[in-house]
């Protein structure tokens, strides 16, 4: 095919063009990552990703690279010290959502895997759409309804099925890249 064009949804912007092109769709299995991920579409809750993406680093650094073990353990002090962080979203119940995260992160971690645990419900492969254009994607699927419910039985919060999915596209456990994108596996 010489006539492939990204996915409409990327624009142009250099930042989020990388995203589509290197990480959007594609299949991640690293547990952290998968967490970071998980958190910061939390964050993106009512907002648009790109407004995520282009903070991403200083959520990264404000986070402490997102290390579990750490933020578990954190209280009001590191509350009211990310609330003062202007990098950031300074949104109390997301900061503290992301601290009881954390802690289930660790639990689930333990118990099975946190890669196992999310990635069973596509039973650990991706599912790839054939999607002719945008006005066919979905907000939210069956297995990103069934994952929420799991995250939030978990203890997780801000993860409700339309963020679930977002989760899903953004870690390849769904691939939602047009047939018509260079992106779509059908195209690789």
């Amino acid at each position: 095919m010489t006539d492939l064009a990204r996915c409409p949804w990327c624009g142009t912007d250099p930042l989020y063009v990388a995203y589509h092109d290197s990480e959007w769709g594609v299949a991640e299995h690293d547990p952290r990552a998968l967490w970071e991920c998980l958190m910061l579409e939390s964050f993106q809750a009512g907002l648009s990703w790109i407004t995520i993406l282009r903070r991403r680093e200083t959520f990264r650094a404000a986070f402490h690279g997102f290390d579990p073990t750490l933020i578990a353990t954190w209280g009001e002090p590191e509350v009211q010290h990310l609330l003062q962080d202007p990098g950031i979203i300074r949104h109390r119940g997301k900061i503290e959502a992301t601290i009881r995260g954390a802690q289930a992160y660790l639990r689930i971690e333990a118990r099975e895997g946190f890669a196992p645990f999310v990635w069973k419900h596509v039973d650990h492969r991706p599912i790839v759409n054939r999607l002719p254009d945008m006005g066919a994607a979905q907000a939210q699927t069956p297995a990103s309804q069934a994952l929420a419910k799991s995250l939030k039985s978990e203890g997780f919060a801000f993860c409700g099925p339309t963020i679930a999915y977002a989760f899903m596209q953004a870690t390849g456990m769904v691939n939602d890249h047009l047939v018509s994108c260079p992106q779509h596996p059908d195209n690789q």
